[in-house]
């Protein structure tokens, strides 16, 4: 029980650290310090990047040199460091490389979280397949935490949010050090080609996983949008005396922390889906919800259509869990277990890194070309046309997906066809 705790704490913490900014940034960005929708499509950009090489390099570190535990702690205190410089950062070509630098040291934290969660947890002898995923779900509940208190403290358009989450992340950091010690065990084994995953791009050979392996670039573009913009665009209702007292107005983070509350409901239902209809029509579903996703902030408003907004929150736990784990249980059932860590990792790779990196330049050049004002401000009209183009991009992505991924549905989905 002890060590359920203590890993349920640094789970809070990992992920109130970036729910303390990742969702509030934008509204600094665009209602405080007034820099363009590009510049701030590079600054997403960031977590793509990171994803691309960071998590890699450091695993090789911590599977060869350093304990993965010292490692975790290490690289939150120098994440840090970096959020507590964040505010007195004042043009958004150095934001840029400071958040850059953030994002390498905070991105290769949220693997090493679970491995030391998983080697304790084996240690001690315990079902990590029926034990931890309740305790993961405290990793929301923190994210939930940090996106309440910076808007109830008002601190949606602040500098000050990266204070809370530099905090969070020096506490986290400390605290890392003392985690159940995971001592490097592959000291000996695996070339460096190995060890990065770049053997798992063989993959690209087999059709399917190809298609499988890019429609996860595709949908990662996406994915996203609504946590960089999502904040922002509620804000942007502030501009209208009528809708400048309502609660959306006030506090924006709390309605869009539905989204990540709506999160724990679906991942319980994942496995009866899956059951039910199969790893494809869960992943197909999830595009749907995409469309929903966006289609339903594009309509929306804080009086008459605030249910729209609240309905497009609770579609997000589909939109977002039903891809990224029923993908995860695609590559697992389709890929020999001798070659599970590389595949999985470019699955990632695909999703996370490269996906990510392609959505946030594009949407921020799209916004700052075709959707800002002389002045260069964006409003809420234009934010509907924005949430409309992506709408219309996943339906596209939807339907182009039905018809090219064949994919028989086999009840026990656990056949290994690559090696």
């Amino acid at each position: 029980m002890v060590l359920k705790i203590r890993i349920a704490i640094m789970q809070f913490l990992q992920y109130f650290v970036w729910g303390s900014w990742m969702m509030t940034i934008g509204a600094w960005w665009f209602h405080t310090q007034h820099w363009s929708g590009a510049q701030f499509g590079a600054i997403f950009s960031t977590m793509g990047i990171a994803s691309l090489f960071m998590p890699a390099l450091t695993g090789i570190i911590a599977d060869r040199w350093i304990n993965a535990e010292k490692l975790y702690g290490a690289l939150h205190l120098c994440g840090a460091a970096i959020l507590f410089y964040i505010p007195h950062v004042n043009n958004p070509t150095t934001m840029f490389w400071v958040m850059l630098i953030n994002m390498c040291f905070y991105m290769p934290t949220i693997s090493f979280e679970r491995t030391i969660s998983y080697s304790s947890m084996e240690s001690a002898k315990m079902n990590i397949f029926k034990e931890y995923p309740p305790i993961r779900v405290f990793g929301t509940v923190g994210f939930i935490a940090a996106m309440w208190i910076i808007s109830l403290l008002h601190l949606e358009t602040s500098s000050r949010m990266f204070y809370v989450a530099g905090s969070a992340a020096l506490i986290l950091g400390v605290y890392g050090f003392t985690m159940p010690k995971c001592l490097p065990l592959g000291k000996s084994t695996g070339s460096l080609v190995s060890a990065l995953g770049l053997d798992a791009f063989k993959l690209f050979k087999y059709y399917k996983m190809a298609l499988f392996l890019i429609f996860s670039m595709l949908l990662g573009a996406a994915q996203q949008l609504t946590n960089a913009y999502g904040d922002t665009f509620l804000h942007s209702f502030a501009d209208f005396v009528i809708y400048k007292t309502t609660l959306l107005v006030k506090y924006p983070a709390i309605i869009m922390s539905i989204s990540q509350i709506s999160e724990v409901g679906f991942i319980f239902a994942i496995p009866l889906f899956i059951r039910r209809f199969g790893i494809k029509n869960v992943m197909l579903l999830s595009m749907v919800a995409w469309v929903f996703r966006f289609g339903l902030l594009g309509f929306g408003n804080p009086i008459g259509g605030l249910w729209m907004i609240v309905l497009s929150c609770i579609v997000y736990g589909m939109a977002f869990d039903f891809f990224n784990i029923s993908g995860s249980l695609y590559v697992e059932t389709q890929v020999d277990p001798g070659f599970r860590a590389s595949a999985q990792g470019l699955f990632m790779f695909m999703s996370n890194g490269v996906g990510a990196f392609i959505g946030s330049f594009s949407s921020g050049w799209m916004i700052s070309e075709f959707f800002t004002n002389q002045i260069g401000t964006i409003h809420w009209q234009g934010w509907s046309g924005v949430w409309v183009v992506f709408a219309t991009y996943s339906l596209i992505l939807a339907v182009l997906f039905f018809i090219l991924f064949q994919h028989k549905h086999d009840s026990q989905e656990s056949v290994k066809v690559y090696h």
